[in-house]
């Protein structure tokens, strides 16, 4: 029973109503007792007793049928669009027993009474029962709201959920985009390298891309990455690059050491030199000079522009990548700015709790 089983009355009922029930009966059958006894008439205690507890089963009774039907009705309307008529028909049990159960209950009281050689009638009263249909009413109402409010509660959680699921998938489907942006473009180096130089540089270049590709294994899961941490991963990138462009790629670096514990998101540095890389002049006459810097609370990335004559298909995914995952991850977003001579963009140096409350609990 429903009654006995602690699980199932917080399923249906929101709460654990035992002591709610037991205390709620004893206080109605008080009220009903005093609403349907005649005072004058009850002399002693014996007949105050018996009184009583003919009030207390037409509570118990009412009580327990319509806590049963409160059950039944929520079994087969569980949802918040049916809560209308839920509560209707609700409404209309409530007068439906009580009158039935003031009338049957009075009637087998009365015979009971009889047998054991007390005079005693009952008639219904309609004054009487609308002050009981009026206090039920109530009382079931307080089932009604702790029921909506534990599954409007629930409901917004799975709502969270739901949402902390879909954010994290694309976040993942993010880093998972990165991933080959970057191999394409190794690759592509490794190829010139081939071309150009000896075998032994071309190991050695795939040794450093293994040592590089380590650490993207490692960090692959966290949302947010120690500046430090990305700080030597791009170092590690940019000797790759060094096979290639040698001395005709600078970078120079601003970075004070009180600054190193502050967060980023992974990757995102690595992909805006290699973005600079990609979409600028790199030679000897030209140079490419790029600064890295910190500038308040942002991590600032800048080259002087030197578009190229021919320029390497894009995929595209670079900058897009990094606002979205800046975007899903907190609500400090990169600053990107091109003025025609300078390419700058400045990304928020964040804190764990700067991440959105869905996420937090999603680096490793």
């Amino acid at each position: 029973m429903i009654l006995l089983n602690k699980k199932k009355r917080i399923q249906y009922l929101g709460f654990n109503d035992i002591w709610f029930s037991i205390i709620g009966i004893f206080v109605l059958s008080i009220i009903t007792d005093y609403l349907f006894s005649n005072q004058s008439e009850r002399k002693t205690v014996e007949l105050k007793f018996i009184g009583w507890v003919a009030s207390s089963f037409f509570t118990i009774c009412d009580w327990l049928i319509l806590r049963t039907i409160l059950i039944y009705l929520r079994k087969k309307f569980p949802d918040f669009r049916n809560d209308i008529k839920r509560i209707l028909l609700l409404l209309f049990a409530i007068v439906s027993i009580i009158i039935v159960v003031d009338f049957v209950g009075g009637q087998l009281i009365s015979a009971t009474l009889n047998l054991l050689g007390y005079n005693s009638s009952h008639s219904s009263r309609l004054k009487t029962l609308i002050p009981i249909i009026l206090i039920t009413t109530m009382t079931m109402a307080i089932y009604e709201a702790v029921y909506y409010y534990v599954r409007l509660k629930k409901s917004i959680r799975e709502e969270e959920q739901a949402k902390q699921i879909m954010i994290q998938a694309q976040l993942d489907t993010l880093r998972n985009q990165a991933q080959p942006h970057f191999l394409f473009n190794s690759l592509n180096t490794l190829r010139d390298i081939i071309d150009q130089d000896s075998k032994e540089d071309a190991k050695d270049f795939v040794d450093n891309l293994s040592d590089v590709y380590r650490f993207i294994l490692e960090s692959g899961n966290a949302n947010l990455i120690s500046l430090k941490e990305e700080l030597k991963f791009v170092k590690a990138y940019i000797h790759i690059q060094s096979e290639r462009f040698g001395d005709n790629l600078k970078i120079n670096w601003n970075i004070p050491e009180a600054k190193l514990a502050a967060m980023i998101v992974p990757m995102s540095l690595q992909l805006l030199i290699e973005n600079a890389i990609k979409h600028n002049i790199v030679s000897r006459a030209k140079p490419l000079n790029v600064y890295v810097e910190i500038k308040g609370s942002y991590l600032v990335v800048r080259n002087k522009i030197q578009t190229k004559s021919t320029q390497t298909p894009s995929t595209k995914i670079g900058l897009k990548n990094i606002e979205k995952r800046y975007t899903l991850t907190s609500s400090k977003l990169p600053i990107i700015k091109n003025d025609g001579d300078q390419f700058t963009v400045s990304l928020p140096l964040l804190k764990l709790s700067d991440q959105k409350k869905n996420y937090t609990n999603t680096n490793t």
